[in-house]
């Protein structure tokens, strides 16, 4: 089968490492650092595949064009370069031309990506979310209902980028202050609700019908006391980095039954309000009574090779659930090639 099938690598390089003390660097964070491409080339290789890199800049369409006859698949990592609706940018163009992709289509990642508009359609399927506001002037009345703490992050942003300790207010004057931070940095609305004390879990899902892969837990009680308890860019780019992810527990520990099914209905449910096709994974954030409310999706989710960062949540949950790398990028790819009867 793979002898002769071309996949196209379609990602976003990432050129400088996240700062918390520098916001310039936060416009880049959801991309991959070049070792995380060249590694992913290596892997798809060993798997069989001719392999077409193509960096998704404003290049790509006329890359595309050019090699659509000889493309089988895309597999696309990409986030899009510019843009609310930036992710939505590679779908479309292969939509256009008719090559196959992985991963979810154009109006899913665009809904994926803008978190209002996601909590929108959750709420209208009856999926557990938490209230919100979009904040497109920090000087706009808070709504009724919204009790502070509260958390404040950009609206169309990935890997956690704006989100740090600064980002849970208290008063009215920290929650302006926030906004209009993230109105500077990103030139994008901000997303506000309320900050939640219980456990966090992220959860993978992957093929179509989706299988739901290990439950992951963020163990917070493990950081040290200069960070909150939240996957903030603090602990997802230099506590994880620095103790290799271990406050991650794949499974989950002490999960009850009742908390599990809740959880796994719940990701179901997004997963067919959102159109996901493929794989993706859900962060889920429970109250202080354990119940699960929805925070993101994220499509497509971070899949770095663990020989360059053992605690990318994707592949870490797939080692779990007995999936070694090379296998979840052959799952990922075999589900595309069926949607498209190309297997």
């Amino acid at each position: 089968m793979k002898k002769n099938i071309t996949i196209a690598l379609l990602y976003n390089v990432r050129h400088t490492f996240p700062d918390p003390k520098d916001p310039k660097t936060f416009l880049e964070t959801d991309f991959d650092d070049p070792e995380t491409t060249r590694l992913q080339i290596k892997h798809l290789k060993k798997l069989g595949y001719k392999v077409v890199p193509i960096e998704a800049n404003d290049k790509a369409y006329l890359k595309l064009y050019r090699y659509r006859a000889q493309i089988d698949l895309v597999f696309n990592v990409s986030e899009g370069m510019h843009g609310n609706d930036r992710e939505a940018q590679i779908p479309a163009m292969l939509e256009m031309l008719q090559i196959p992709y992985t991963g979810s289509p154009p109006l899913a990642q665009a809904l994926i990506l803008d978190k209002a508009k996601t909590k929108e359609v959750l709420i209208a399927n009856n999926v557990s979310t938490l209230p919100f506001q979009r904040f497109t002037d920090a000087n706009q009345a808070l709504k009724k209902g919204l009790i502070y703490p509260l958390m404040v992050k950009p609206v169309s942003e990935g890997s956690s980028a704006g989100i740090t300790n600064k980002s849970v207010v208290h008063t009215l004057s920290e929650l302006r202050k926030q906004i209009k931070f993230i109105r500077k940095v990103f030139h994008e609305d901000a997303l506000v609700e309320p900050y939640l004390e219980g456990r966090e879990f992220s959860v993978a899902m992957l093929g179509n019908p989706p299988q739901i892969l290990p439950i992951l837990e963020s163990d917070h009680s493990m950081l040290p006391k200069k960070y909150l308890p939240f996957d903030s860019l603090e602990v997802k780019w230099f506590y994880e980095s620095e103790t290799n992810g271990q406050h991650l527990k794949c499974p989950a520990l002490n999960i009850s039954t009742r908390l599990e099914r809740q959880i796994h209905t719940i990701c179901l449910d997004a997963w067919k309000a959102l159109g996901i096709k493929d794989w993706c994974r859900i962060d889920i954030r429970c109250d202080r009574k354990e119940n699960p409310f929805v925070l993101e999706v994220n499509s497509p989710p971070g899949c770095m090779p663990p020989e360059h960062d053992v605690a990318s949540y994707f592949p870490m949950i797939a080692r779990a659930a007995g999936i070694p790398y090379e296998r979840l990028l052959q799952k990922i790819i075999s589900e595309a090639l069926k949607r498209y009867k190309r297997l």
